[in-house]
């Protein structure tokens, strides 16, 4: 699964074009804007006892703009997730024919949910409301056409590097999209061709909000339901009150990625632990707990700290096999942790308070990375790996050096929790503080080269992942009005008896879901359907929670499209099985305590109380 892989070096990219750079500078200026209007409403609260008026509405639609346009940004660089390309595998010109198959098909899809977005425009326009005075909401709204548009475009473009294979290309995205938005209902033989033809463009490489997407336009048209309820859900999510606090964590995270953190804490972490049995591994274990905690992504923490941990854990004569596998695994502890965006958007969408939910994963969360850590503790017993005896002087220097770096969790977690600020104003502090600290007291942030770099980064992250949200909204609309979660739970009810029994059906239905679905797009389709059922059986719905997202961090290690070992195939250049093989004791490990955190509901409802 291909996802953003982290900061290239500006010396290896080519001249921006103009409207390359107009879109990086437009996308900067919203997550700038973003990060000062809640800190401007906090100072409003503070001197004048009343903070301004619609910020968290503009917040809010900020999201929506960051999104789409993220997202364009995202396809314009090639950078939209993806099973993988399996047309690199095909000779010419048999490559050619079937990447332009694919890039037709999702070329096809996104105009189609430009025409959902255009409808739902034309709908708002008759009707106006406002985010704020002199802003309608159809104007605001409009970015999702425009960018379902220039998505569309830039994938046509991206097909081929010949005009004729472009133009053949848009003709043929033109006239599918054409026919399936008539309206003609698509029967039973046009529905299932359709089907199929998703489903070969999904494999030979068509982005996966193309699959997710493709699949709710084709539902839709299948029932006779108007596409505009497909970019109104979309609408309805995408400027929900607490998801602003995605871009914002991501952008927080991108900037200490860029200035340098992870050889700080790396230092840190060995000066406090490098004496213990399994010393660089146990390091390792915690900093990449650390840093995924603050990006949000398992495969920025991989890209980022690969170059630096693999090599010292070789040089310490730990085994390859362990330190790749130990490397790969490690990249998706953190998910638990605040302000870790995979938990936000879970209370999002399942409608729970995010500070419950990161109380209720802070055990968990403890427990897998205690487990992994142990399990290093033991290798680095019997490999003889080195340790370096505890020196306080080293400890007390790189503690002194990172200590900003090591404030940083106090800061979000006195924001979650304190009641001073909410949890977007608490994001919006987040990134003052990065910035502060990684411009002004480390330097090693500069402001025309590393700091636009750290926007555009979140901004194509976060516009990957709003596409999928985006797509999987859709789809989880069409299953809801058909009726698929109360079907499921009332099959479930009458055939599964014991809350033992459902509890292990549900990890196995979740783990089957990580080898296939992104965790973002789970999240969406999947929570509104497990949700009544956990609720039939009594189980506490953070407990649930905390059920599904350690389930889906396997997910990341999971063949066949498990993200992680993809990203860190690609990272260490090495065969994707052996990647895996690697991986599979570490898969097992945090299986077993997957296990404890699901039939140990006290790990997680502790700190509720």
């Amino acid at each position: 699964m291909e996802s953003p892989a982290g900061l290239a070096p500006s010396g290896d990219r080519p001249p921006a074009a103009l409207s390359d750079r107009v879109e990086n500078a437009v996308s900067i200026f919203l997550l700038v804007g973003m990060a000062a209007l809640p800190l401007l409403e906090i100072v409003g609260r503070k001197l004048w006892r009343t903070g301004i008026p619609g910020s968290n509405a503009l917040v809010q639609h900020a999201t929506l703009w960051i999104g789409f346009l993220g997202g364009a940004i995202a396809a314009r660089d090639g950078r939209l997730l993806s099973l993988g390309r399996l047309t690199d595998r095909f000779p010419e010109p048999f490559r050619g024919w079937l990447a332009a198959f694919a890039a037709a098909v999702s070329a096809a899809i996104s105009l189609l949910l430009a025409y959902s977005g255009f409808q739902l425009v034309r709908a708002e326009w008759t009707d106006p409301q406002y985010v704020v005075p002199f802003l309608p909401v159809w104007a605001a709204e409009s970015v999702i056409p425009a960018g379902f548009l220039l998505i569309a475009w830039r994938i046509v473009r991206g097909a081929s590097p010949g005009w004729r294979v472009r133009a053949s290309v848009a003709a043929a995205a033109g006239a599918c999209a054409a026919f399936v938005a008539s309206n003609l209902i698509l029967g039973s033989a046009a529905f299932a061709a359709a089907l199929l033809v998703l489903l070969a463009a999904v494999i030979l490489g068509a982005p996966l909000f193309a699959a997710l997407g493709g699949l709710a336009v084709i539902l839709f048209r299948h029932a006779d339901v108007p596409l505009a309820s497909i970019s109104a859900e979309i609408y309805r999510l995408v400027t929900s009150p607490s998801l602003p606090t995605i871009p914002l964590f991501a952008f927080a995270g991108y900037l200490l990625t860029v200035g340098n953190v992870s050889r700080r804490l790396v230092r840190f972490f060995r000066a406090l632990v490098g004496w213990m049995p399994g010393a660089i591994a146990v390091v390792t274990v915690l900093v990449c707990t650390f840093f995924t905690t603050f990006t949000g992504a398992s495969g920025v923490t991989i890209v980022a700290l690969g170059g630096i941990l693999l090599p010292a854990l070789l040089a310490e004569r730990y085994p390859e096999r362990f330190s790749l596998g130990l490397l790969t695994a490690s990249g998706s502890l953190g998910l638990l942790f605040p302000p870790c965006l995979p938990v936000i958007l879970y209370g999002v969408v399942a409608g729970i308070a995010v500070d419950q939910m990161f109380r209720g994963g802070f055990l968990p969360g403890v427990l897998l990375s205690a487990i992994m850590a142990a399990w290093a503790i033991r290798t680095g017993v019997r490999s003889g790996a080195a340790r370096a005896p505890f020196s306080l002087g080293e400890l007390r220097a790189a503690a002194w050096e990172a200590k900003w770096d090591i404030l940083l969790p106090v800061i979000v977690l006195l924001g979650i929790f304190g009641g001073f600020a909410t949890i977007v104003e608490t994001a919006a502090l987040t990134v003052l503080y990065a910035f502060c600290v990684e411009v002004f007291v480390h330097r090693g942030v500069d402001l025309r080269r590393q700091f636009p770099e750290a926007g555009v980064e979140s901004a194509r992250l976060v516009g990957g992942f709003l596409l999928l949200l985006a797509a999987a909204t859709g789809l989880t609309g069409y299953m809801v009005d058909a009726g698929v979660p109360q079907t499921i739970f009332e099959w479930v009810r009458a055939t599964i008896h014991s809350k033992v029994a459902f509890l292990l059906v549900l990890n196995g239905f979740l783990l089957v879901v990580g080898c296939f679905m992104h965790i973002f797009s789970a999240i969406v389709v999947v929570v509104p359907i497990i949700a009544p059922l956990a609720a039939a059986y009594d189980i506490h719905p953070v407990h649930l929670g905390i059920i599904f997202l350690a389930n889906l961090e396997l997910g990341f290690l999971m063949p066949p499209v498990g993200m992680n070992l993809f990203l860190s195939a690609y990272r260490f250049d090495k065969p994707f099985m052996e990647v895996a093989r690697a991986t599979l004791p570490f898969l097992l490990i945090l299986l077993c305590g997957v296990l404890a955190i699901t039939y140990i509901p006290w790990l997680t409802t502790a700190l509720l109380r």
